[in-house]
């Protein structure tokens, strides 16, 4: 079954490493085959990962877009373990993701992992409150 995807004007969109910017317009198209894809909301430059679960998302997002996915693999189950140590609270939610990352879903990994920089973020919004 095909994905009908929309793109507002000037979105980009990943697919299958092939960085693809929409016009002036809203857009319309069908993907009609297996591939992997991102849209420009799902993704965290590395400018952007300034944080240790935003650098965890984008080592997830490396591990979706990539070929052979071994190397970011290796990295994240560091990154995950460092992660841990510095914030136990996490570690639920990580080994969730740790789960799927190792069943070879890693879309369904990436996903988790922008929860993950979610709770993060609103972590850090409490944090000044409650002091």
């Amino acid at each position: 079954m095909p994905l009908r995807l929309e793109l507002k004007p000037f979105e980009r969109l990943i697919i299958n490493g092939a960085l693809i910017r929409n016009g002036d317009r809203r857009s319309a198209f069908l993907i009609e085959t297996q591939c992997k894809f991102l849209r420009e909301s799902e993704i965290i430059t590395e400018s952007e990962a300034d944080t240790a679960c935003k650098q965890l998302h984008l080592t997830l997002t490396v591990i979706y877009l990539a070929d052979d996915p071994a190397q970011g693999i290796d990295l994240f189950f560091r990154q995950a373990t460092d992660l841990i140590r510095l914030v136990p609270a996490a570690a639920q939610q990580i080994a969730a993701i740790a789960e799927l990352v190792e069943a070879g879903e890693y879309y369904r990994a990436l996903k988790l992992g922008r929860k993950l920089v979610e709770w993060e973020s609103a972590i850090s919004l409490e944090a000044p409150a409650a002091t």
